[in-house]
């Protein structure tokens, strides 16, 4: 495969010759991506390409790699020393007079570590982002201290990682690696990528593979058991970092990361639900959070100097919100933007994304849209109240989204949510996570239920959601980089009763599409989770329709009803963290309150019980 547009160069350095290309305007600030083992430059491609639309981007093959020719011997040509002065040498020639930004994958963030710790780099470089790879230094104090200062937590920890590092061992086998490589693994390789890890079948790996891997066996020969051994006390980073943190990694375990703060005074934890090869899987939410890194430190200035916040646009009374600018920095240390200074629950996991919320004027809806605004994200609010979706929208930027816009839909609208769909891919980009929570409430027997209550139920409760699935999903589905869809049920989808056949009826199928989808899409990284509240004190008792009720007896049973509801006085801002946990942790099916789980537990031990408490009068 090529890098479309890419300028080569060729960089001299201690006999070896590295091939480095470049992408976008020179004139711009710098970005150097470093690829891992057993890659090639070209592993960046994607998120090169999208880059270089604002910044010069810089990749090369490390030595022994893709064109970049090998030492001689190849024992003692891949230590760390070496691998700086290449790196040096690369940055010397692309830009002689700013320091860059530093991004390294798995072998190349091991490096990168180095260069961001080591004296003679300083200066050189602005930033370092790092995914998939520790410094070999700090592995090796975490190493020490675990068995310095044993616990069963910490036993279990190194248990752990020896495990997933059995790779490693086999890398330190005599001949055995290259033989492997250069036969039936290396031919094996692509299909053990794209079933594994699920990387696309676009042309990579390269066909330099089976010898890029057999050469890049010497970056482990060369430096893991030295330096484990004897790790740098001084290996502290003198540029900021961003840490990136795959939770799917098959390689390394998250606990590396646990005294990373000790070594690195300016931090940014990130988080990604995905495995090891992100910059194949995920080149989109890598980009934007490399570039805004990136920009928030070169908007800071030298000093680190904490700036304003950019518009963010303003909120119109129809609920739109008009043309978003970019944020400026508000955090301390130099990182300013919103995503980067947000401090609420999940911000390493959702910070920059991009969240929709549906039914966001109030309740559960509102109280969603403002945790993931809290933790950073992007958030579209979504509902048919033009007023409530403006006033979401702007306390969701108060709260800390790195942008937000108010949508006035109603999502029984097919041909609505259709441009809904396309205004945001045009405009915003694919969504990361979808929250279709729009829902009214329907009472009264079946029997009084008239075939209008059952469409109004219907179109808004099972289509709205319907239609969100549908078209947010295709999205996600044709982006090829997972996301998570979550949909609001209710307990009442799997608690029967007398009194709410409609809406139970509604929930229910919303509970079972959730699940039929959760197993559909599961093979594109997209998870499903259903929400079931139970009983929660929002405003829906209080625009809820009683069938068979004239509308002075709707009226005193909308009263009562909120009076419970309120004596129950179970907050929204429960679900909301709720739904947040059920994202992170792709959950399947989550009863929020006591009552919900109680009901699930029951429906599964006692179903006859259950039918029993479903022939019950509610006690209006």
């Amino acid at each position: 495969m090529e890098l479309r547009g890419a300028r080569e160069r060729w960089v001299r350095t201690g006999g070896i010759e590295l091939c480095v290309a470049e992408l976008g305007d020179a004139a711009r600030p710098t970005i150097v991506l470093v690829h891992g083992y057993p890659d090639s430059k070209e592993v960046w491609s994607e998120v090169a390409a999208r880059l270089a639309e604002q910044w010069h981007v810089v990749l090369y093959d490390v030595r022994g790699h893709g064109r970049s020719t090998a030492p001689k011997p190849l024992r003692g040509g891949f230590t760390l020393e070496k691998l700086t002065d290449d790196f040096l040498a690369v940055v010397d020639a692309v830009s002689p007079d700013r320091p860059v930004h530093v991004v390294g994958h798995d072998w190349g963030s091991v490096q990168s570590w180095e260069f961001a710790t080591v004296e003679r780099t300083k200066g050189r470089i602005a930033s370092f982002t790092s995914m998939s790879g520790p410094s070999l230094d700090h592995f090796g104090h975490w190493i020490g201290q675990r068995v310095a200062h044993p616990s069963p937590r910490r036993a279990g920890q190194l248990i752990g990682q020896g495990a997933k590092s059995w790779y490693v061992y086999a890398l330190h086998t005599p001949v055995l690696p290259e033989m492997a490589w250069r036969g039936p693994l290396g031919r094996q390789w692509p299909r053990i990528l794209r079933r594994m890890e699920k990387v696309p079948a676009d042309g990579y790996p390269t066909a330099s593979l089976p010898r890029d891997a057999a050469h890049g066996a010497w970056l482990y020969r060369d430096n893991i058991r030295y330096r484990l051994r004897r790790p740098r006390p001084d290996a502290y980073a003198h540029v900021p970092v961003q840490l990136i943190t795959p939770t799917g990694d098959a390689f390394l375990s998250p606990s590396l990361y646990d005294e990373l703060d000790a070594w690195v005074p300016r931090l940014v934890r990130r988080t990604l639900p995905a495995k090891h090869w992100v910059p194949r899987t995920r080149p989109d939410q890598l980009a934007a959070w490399i570039s805004e890194f990136a920009d928030d430190l070169e908007s800071g200035g030298p000093d680190d100097s904490v700036g304003s916040v950019g518009s963010v646009g303003s909120v119109s009374s129809a609920g739109s919100v008009s043309s978003a600018g970019s944020a400026g920095s508000v955090g301390s240390v130099g990182f300013g933007s919103a995503a980067l200074a947000a401090t609420g629950a999940h911000a390493d996991r959702f910070g920059g994304q991009l969240v929709l919320v549906t039914g966001a004027a109030a309740g559960i809806g509102r109280a969603t849209a403002l945790a993931f605004a809290e933790a950073g994200a992007r958030v579209v609010a979504v509902d048919r109240d033009a007023e409530g979706v403006a006033r979401t929208a702007e306390a969701a930027r108060l709260a800390g989204a790195s942008d937000t816009w108010g949508e006035v839909v109603d999502v029984g609208d097919e041909q609505a949510m259709e441009k809904l769909g396309e205004k945001v891919a045009a405009e915003l980009g694919v969504v990361d996570v979808l929250v279709n929570n729009a829902g009214i409430g329907l009472s009264g027997s079946f029997l009084d239920t008239t075939g209008e209550d059952w469409r109004r139920v219907l179109d808004v409760n099972l289509w709205g959601v319907i239609h969100g699935c549908r078209i947010f999903g295709r999205q996600m589905a044709e982006r090829g980089q997972g996301g998570h869809i979550v949909n609001v049920a209710s307990a009442a989808g799997y608690q029967p009763s007398r009194a709410l056949p409609a809406y139970s009826t509604s929930k229910a199928a919303v509970l079972m599409l959730s699940e039929c989808l959760r197993a559909e899409l599961a093979e594109k990284s997209i998870g499903v989770s259903a929400i079931c509240p139970g009983p929660v004190n929002t405003g829906i008792t209080g625009t809820a329709h009683f069938a068979g009720a004239d509308a002075v007896e709707e009226e005193r049973l909308r009263k009562r009803t909120a009076q419970l509801y309120t004596l129950r006085n179970y907050p929204a801002e429960k679900v909301a963290r709720a739904i947040l946990g059920a994202v992170v942790h792709n959950r399947a099916v989550v009863p929020v309150t006591p009552e919900a789980r109680g009901v699930r537990l029951l429906s599964r031990i006692s179903p006859g019980l259950r039918r029993g408490i479903a022939r019950l009068k509610p006690p209006l």
